[in-house]
């Protein structure tokens, strides 16, 4: 309002001008387009702060984690730790590299829990990147680990060709080696392998039904680490809803038979030492580079499917085998079933009654081997 002096000495108010009220509601609605570009630009920050994850842990001597095992160092300059068992290598019949499963270590190991002396066999189990102390890459790749387990047979004189076995996520894994080292091997042992839900020759109709049988929280873990593997870490962190089964431990996952042959395992464990390591080392350097980019690696997009593959002993007498749990929760057998139908060179055994960990149960490792290793009774 503007005043003014009228002549009779009063003062009188007049309107307040249309354009100074304009200006009064253009300079309110500045200031709030200011605020909320503010509070928006804060919570983009917070929200990028918390899809990031942690660099990993660092390993070794002067500033960083003990080191525990021995180690080779890579081309890269990374180093890949490992750890030996069964009869010295230079008197070995069979020399064996292992990869382990998702969120364990080179300590899971199902052949580990027998004697090696009878079948002279020699095995290598390794630390996957980003697990326990092998050095974590995150230039990793569907093909970068198979040229990891060559340089390692490699830096172990294991000689021109030796076998690899691999579990879970491992066993996923040995996929990469028929596809980009099959000249180096001898034979090779699939053990519960995942299976990528995107492989483009699996059949949607059986993809899919496949897929509704999983819990609903890891169907939506695997989407996630499939279309948004930048999220992976934020998702499985996070405390508003259930991340993967697998990393939250839900018992609805285990199949009776997993919960015996666990119940065993604990109490054939008798070495604190080993009970130790075996809960630590997994996520010694941290979940990202371990668990998180195993999702990403095995729900990703691949650069084969292994349904295209050939066989790789067409010429020679070494042999593929898959060995499945008809009753495993995490993977489903019904894809094992067809990827082994369509491969003919595949060798199938599938176990009544078997979970996700049936290899770990009385005497099973041992026929895993006999049947690899061409072992007759």
């Amino acid at each position: 309002m503007i005043a003014s002096t009228m002549s009779d000495g009063k003062k009188c108010h007049s309107p307040t001008p249309s354009h100074a009220r304009k200006y009064k509601l253009d300079s309110s609605s500045g200031v709030l387009k200011i605020l909320l570009l503010v509070l928006f630009a804060e919570f983009y920050a917070w929200a990028y702060q918390t899809t990031l994850p942690p660099p990993a842990r660092k390993l070794g001597s002067p500033d960083g984690l003990p080191l525990t095992s021995p180690r080779i160092k890579l081309r890269d300059g990374r180093h890949l730790s490992y750890k030996e068992y069964g009869v010295p290598k230079d008197v070995a019949r069979s020399k064996i590299v292992y990869v382990h499963y998702f969120d364990c270590s080179k300590y899971q190991d199902p052949f580990a829990f027998f004697s090696l002396t009878e079948l002279g066999v020699y095995i290598v189990a390794l630390d996957r990147p980003g697990y326990g102390e092998s050095d974590a890459d995150p230039k990793r790749t569907v093909k970068s680990l198979a040229l990891d387990i060559e340089e390692l047979a490699d830096e172990l004189n294991l000689g021109e060709r030796f076998y690899v076995a691999g579990y879970s996520m491992g066993g996923e894994v040995i996929w990469s080696c028929l596809k980009f080292i099959p000249h180096r091997l001898r034979g090779a042992v699939l053990i519960s392998p995942t299976v990528n839900y995107w492989w483009h020759n699996l059949p949607s109709n059986l993809t899919n039904e496949a897929y509704s049988r999983q819990l609903q929280q890891d169907q939506w873990s695997l989407r996630v680490a499939h279309y948004l593997p930048w999220l992976t870490y934020w998702w499985n962190t996070q405390s508003w809803f259930p991340g993967f089964s697998v990393i939250t431990q839900n018992p609805a996952v285990f199949s009776p038979g997993d919960i015996e042959v666990a119940a065993k395992l604990n109490a054939m464990i008798t070495d604190s030492n080993l009970a130790e390591l075996m809960k630590t080392q997994p996520r010694l350097q941290g979940e990202f580079e371990s668990i998180h980019r195993d999702m990403n690696i095995g729900c990703g997009k691949w650069q084969f499917d292994p349904l295209d593959l050939e066989n790789p002993f067409q010429k020679s007498n070494g042999s593929v085998h898959l060995w499945m749990g008809d009753d495993d929760r995490i993977v489903p057998v019904t894809l094992q079933r067809y990827i082994a139908q369509q491969l003919g060179w595949i060798k199938y055994h599938e176990v009544v009654g078997g979970g996700h960990t049936f290899a770990f149960a009385d005497g099973v490792g041992n026929d895993i081997l006999k049947a690899l290793l061409k072992v007759k009774e």
